[in-house]
């Protein structure tokens, strides 16, 4: 699955590193996803994400991706 993670993280105009701090997920984790070299992600992790960038966890999907 491919993640919007990184265009919500430019919308909070935040970089990899707060977020990090912010969601207690690594930022190697967080870079892995923006880049595709991690297609997977717990529930915890995601939502640990969203509640970082005040988004809900279907807008870090991107369910056009095949």
């Amino acid at each position: 699955m491919k993640f919007r993670l990184k265009e919500q993280r430019e919308k909070q105009h935040m970089d990899q590193l707060t977020l990090s701090e912010k969601s207690g997920i690594g930022r190697i984790t967080i870079s892995r996803l923006e880049t595709g070299a991690q297609s997977d992600a717990t529930a915890g992790t995601l939502v640990a994400l969203a509640d970082a960038l005040g988004c809900t966890v279907s807008d870090l999907l991107d369910f056009s991706a095949s």
